[in-house]
């Protein structure tokens, strides 16, 4: 059993930055691959970050290719996403999941452990 936490959201002018992190409870934390995904209001939830189980894959959505960085600490059980150059487009609420499997991957049905969410929203 996995339990995630999401922090660090907020709201912040196009251009900005953020930094989300998710903290995992468990002692397998480093077996796991993690993943951000995001759901816009009357949007579907989408992938946007993966990461395998040791940091050395990662995976984006092109949309925040070059803008979003996903990295882990294994001894903090914690997974970050930083977002640098925001958009108004990236307003959503951001979800953090783990995969059993350490293996990242971009569908959130191969996921089994979801957080809360925390909400981003980035004003024009």
């Amino acid at each position: 059993q996995v339990q995630l936490v999401e922090s660090g959201g907020g709201l912040v002018q196009a251009g900005g930055s953020l930094r989300l992190s998710c903290a995992a409870s468990g002692r397998t934390f480093s077996s796991y691959a993690m993943g951000w995904f995001r759901q816009a209001p009357g949007k579907e939830r989408e992938f946007v970050a993966a990461i395998s189980w040791s940091g050395g894959s990662t995976s984006y959505t092109n949309s925040v290719k070059g803008r979003f960085t996903i990295s882990r600490d294994n001894a903090k059980n914690t997974v970050y996403l930083q977002m640098n150059s925001l958009k108004p487009e990236d307003t959503a609420v951001y979800y953090c999941a783990a995969r059993g499997n350490g293996i990242y991957s971009e569908y959130e049905y191969e996921y089994k452990y979801w957080g809360q969410g925390t909400q981003v929203t980035v004003s024009s």
